[in-house]
């Protein structure tokens, strides 16, 4: 009775601070490695362990934490060592807009069998020409990753980025999706981009279009400035800006979402920690305060 008390405890407590790391919200909460390109595995792993994450969104691309062709070698060194900070890795991004790419099994195939669940691809860029057309072609290279996807048993979850490139829209990424498995092939929705492409209310209808095939979750936050005659998009800490957080967090709960959320810092800061950290911090407040 002794040893089974112990346990119970232990596993409470183990719950407990899951659910801290996660915003009481059952939530996967990771930290994008981007912002943080000169730590070492072990360091890496340590600092987003004291920042209060859960996992690490982590990037296996060029000039990425893993390099594609050394992904073999690196993924398993770097999910080894997160693990020893109680840090899981159940996304990673990559920069792969084709299955014919030579590293893209690979990636795929070593992520899945080291316990990643899931994947973000790379852009494609709709250029000049007939827009119905280009989200054709890009469609049939969603295609054969998506199969990929499948025959490796990983998610893909398609960005929203806002600018020119296909998927700004959500709609065009639906067009593109809407006939794959949806086990294997959804949304990565960015509530940042969302909110620049849709404005006054266009964020809610493309939030509404994702959530069923919702796979991942990108957080950031901007405001718009006014320079001259032009008004241009400014990146800012989480809470600063114009995302409704409330209303966005409000509705993935509602929804039942427990895939990856990954916290992005794409703001010019003097102390990326610091920065980190505050972020975080409002992300947990709005998710109790739901």
């Amino acid at each position: 009775m002794s040893f089974s008390r112990r346990a119970f405890l232990g596993a409470a407590a183990a719950g407990a601070a899951a659910l801290a790391a996660n915003g009481g919200a059952g939530l996967q909460l990771c930290l994008f490695s981007k912002p943080l390109p000169d730590l070492g595995y072990d360091e890496l792993g340590r600092t987003v362990k004291e920042l209060g994450f859960a996992g690490i969104d982590l990037t296996v691309r060029s000039k990425g934490h893993v390099l594609p062709d050394r992904v073999t070698e690196d993924l398993p060194r770097a999910i080894d060592a997160f693990d020893k900070h109680g840090l899981r890795v159940p996304m990673v991004t990559t920069e792969l807009t084709s299955a014919q790419d030579a590293t893209a099994r690979n990636i795929l195939r070593t992520a899945s069998r080291l316990g990643v669940t899931h994947f973000k691809p790379g852009y494609w860029r709709y250029g000049t020409g007939d827009v119905t057309a280009r989200v054709k072609q890009v469609g049939q290279d969603v295609r054969g990753l998506a199969d990929l996807a499948a025959e490796h048993r990983i998610a893909m979850g398609l960005h929203n980025h806002s600018g020119t490139y296909v998927g700004e829209a959500v709609w065009d990424t639906w067009e593109m999706i809407r006939d794959l498995d949806p086990r294997w092939t959804g949304f990565y929705y960015d509530a940042g981009h969302a909110t620049v492409e849709g404005g006054l209310g266009g964020h809610e209808i493309t939030l509404r279009l994702a959530l069923p095939r919702l796979k991942m979750v990108a957080l950031k936050d901007f405001y718009w400035q006014q320079e001259g005659a032009q008004w241009k998009t400014i990146w800012c800490p989480i809470g600063n800006g114009a995302v409704d957080w409330r209303a966005f967090f409000g509705a993935i709960q509602k929804a039942d979402f427990h895939g990856p959320v990954s916290l992005h810092m794409e703001y010019p800061t003097d102390n990326a920690i610091a920065s980190i950290r505050h972020d975080i911090e409002y992300v947990k407040r709005q998710l109790a305060a739901v």
